[in-house]
């Protein structure tokens, strides 16, 4: 009989390991010991010796199991050990030593056998947690120092050696890294970022040494809000884990009335003992949190973080799916989408000498322009007598030559007229438009937009093959362009024009249709990701509210891996949900055989290790498979009654 402690992520059950470390390696070497010795024993004609070898094992294991018996009851647990207690106990007093040498055995064994599955399930959480740097070397200079994490401050120049894991977030000081993010994302090719580029803590340096100087402390990095988020999700219970504690403790009153009943009924204390032992309380609260802690694991081996079991159910319920566009079905930043060209003149030196003026300038569009000259390879040279108008634009020479870049306004108080626009072939082309000047001159009519994502289109559609079945867009852009951004894609309603309440209010409206998903990345999506049935925050190095409010987060800036941790997670709840029924469905035939006197107590012994063994196995199946396919959908499964 194996315990009902599980020590895995998501149960809160005193298990023995819990208080006695290392207890569950070498407590099955004391009954596999005594019941070998006994069996020897009773080989050679000795059974008084067997009988005492067997009587010895099963005390070892039974002033365990006392101890956790009576440190749970202390707590207020009454928990499904004490069948096995009572198991252990019964066998002993009626003379039964060799049936309770067995369930020692059978006990023992299934803690060894759920620390497996526990380590095993949650390895791929725990290895975040594990590989959490300690220590970094920091350039002082010529010098080369060992400095704790806490230590380091932005602006502090690190090495990051072969294999460390990157300690804080920043930027490569020179040259290029080659970094290994398949821990975090599940990316499996390395990705390199060239000088001035920025580096995410907790990836791998997979290339040559480099330097990094640090952008943010250590306390307030990528890495560490993940371990926040991973510690805190080894902390929450799932609905189905608090599910297995109600109709355990049913399941336990079911067992003491089958066995009392049996004893009653016929007079013989035998066959209450083998109800006992054959009653196995693994269907309820070893498969749930078992599968469910698998699923954790698989889904953090794609990049997708789950904030516990019952955010893994949730998963895998969702019907509706509320999605943010600014960051999340797009880049979050605007991009160069077209360059209308006026007079004779080369597009590039157009480009060049107005990303060298917009140096001068923090507008974000600013950045946009010499993010292009910078993928155009364009050479910028050193601005001069530059004014800004803020809202309006800037103005000054470049190289001897006056330049103005900016809206309608500014050019019309330099007098320079532009040509009326053409006729946009797309909303997205006018989303901001930015005119150049160059020598009081029309030079070109700039378009900027941010895209939608590469990935978006198809992950829409893969979601909506997970069982999504209404997409809804909420933004707080424009009616015209949100609508003009998903033409063609799989949603439903598109919400503009919208502030963090209204975004919330949406949510809430979007409740009539099913549970709602939302997905979002700032700091406005907070409010909204908290009143979901289930947030998901897009990206490691969103806002830090978001991150919070979510009970997802995506580790990669991309809806791509969603779909297969909804699949996942379906697959999770359903092999949870059918080893609890047809695990119970086996325990308690058993029971019936064994109140009837068809299973003798070693029989019952073996017949329940025997299911515990299948319980257990048929769980961790949530660990296999591709979590890609389409062939099973949890959903038609039926809930706990």
């Amino acid at each position: 009989m194996t315990t009902a402690a599980v020590d895995l992520p998501g149960t809160k059950r005193p298990a023995v390991a819990a208080w006695l470390p290392g207890l569950r390696g070498w407590l099955a070497v004391l009954p596999l010991a005594g019941l070998c010795a006994g069996v020897a024993a009773q080989a050679s004609g000795r059974t008084d010796i067997a009988a005492a070898a067997w009587t010895l094992a099963t005390m070892a294991v039974l002033g365990v199991l006392m101890i956790q018996v009576v440190t749970s009851l202390a707590k207020g647990d009454v928990g499904l050990d004490l069948v096995a207690l009572l198991s252990m106990g019964g066998a002993l007093a009626l003379s039964q030593p060799l049936a309770g040498a067995v369930i020692a055995l059978m006990y023992a064994g299934g803690q060894s056998l759920e620390a497996y599955a526990s380590g095993r399930a949650g390895r791929a959480m725990t290895a975040l947690i594990a590989r959490q740097p300690r220590t970094t070397m920091r350039e002082d200079g010529s010098v080369l120092t060992e400095v704790p994490l806490a230590a380091l401050v932005p602006g502090d120049r690190i090495l990051v050696r072969v294999g460390d894991v990157v300690p804080v977030d920043g930027r490569v000081a020179a040259g290029r890294a080659v970094l290994d993010r398949s821990s975090l994302t599940g990316e499996a090719l390395p990705v390199t970022a060239l000088a001035n580029e920025p580096v995410l803590s907790g990836t791998v340096n997979a290339g040559t040494p480099f330097t990094l100087v640090a952008d943010r402390p250590a306390a307030e990095s990528t890495y560490a809000g993940i371990i926040r988020l991973v510690e805190a999700a080894q902390a929450r219970k799932a609905p189905m884990a608090r599910l297995a504690d109600r109709y355990g403790l049913a399941f336990l009153v079911l067992t003491l009335l089958l066995a009392g009943g049996a004893w009653l009924a016929t007079g013989d204390p035998l066959r209450a003992l083998a109800v006992l032992v054959v009653a196995t309380p693994c269907p309820l609260i070893l498969a749930v949190p078992v599968a469910l802690v698998s699923g954790l694991s698989r889904a953090a081996g794609i990049g997708v973080l789950i904030k516990g079991g019952g955010a893994l159910e949730m998963l895998a319920k969702v019907r509706v799916l509320v999605v943010d566009k600014t960051g999340t079905l797009t880049h979050g930043n605007a991009r160069l989408t077209s360059a209308r060209i006026l007079g004779a003149r080369d597009e590039g030196e157009v480009l060049r000498l107005a990303a060298s003026l917009e140096q001068a300038s923090g507008h974000p569009l600013a950045g946009a322009l010499i993010e292009e000259a910078a993928r155009r390879g364009l050479p910028l040279a050193q601005p001069e007598g530059v004014e800004e108008m803020p809202g309006e634009g800037v103005s000054g020479s470049v190289e001897g030559r006056s330049v103005a870049v900016g809206g309608p306004h500014l050019m019309q108080m330099h007098g320079i007229g532009f040509p009326a626009p053409a006729e946009p072939g797309s909303i997205l082309a006018v989303t901001s438009t930015v005119l150049i000047a160059i020598d009081g001159a029309p030079a070109a009519v700039l378009a900027f937009a941010d895209p939608l994502r590469a990935d978006g289109g198809n992950a829409l559609l893969e979601l909506r093959a997970c069982g999504i079945e209404r997409v809804v867009l909420a933004t707080g852009d424009r009616q015209a362009v949100a609508e003009a951004l998903v033409a063609g894609l799989p949603v439903d309603a598109v919400v503009a024009d919208l502030d963090p309440v209204a975004k919330t209010e949406t949510v809430a409206a979007e409740r009539r249709n099913g549970p709602v998903m939302m997905v979002g990345d700032g700091v406005n999506d907070a409010p909204a990701l908290a009143a979901a049935d289930l947030g998901v925050a897009l990206g490691a190095r969103g806002a830090a509210a978001a991150a919070e409010a979510a009970d997802i987060v995506l580790l990669v800036d991309s809806l791509a891996p969603l779909p297969r941790a909804i699949r996942i997670a379906k697959r999770a709840r359903a092999i949870a949900l059918q080893s609890v029924w047809v695990g119970l469905g086996l325990s308690l035939a058993g029971m019936v055989a064994a109140a009837l006197g068809y299973l003798s107590p070693l029989q019952g012994a073996l017949l329940q290790e025997a299911i515990d063994v299948a319980v257990i196995l048929n769980a961790m199946r949530a660990l296999g498979g591709t979590g890609d396919g389409r062939a099973h959908d949890a959903s038609t499964a039926p809930d706990l009654p």
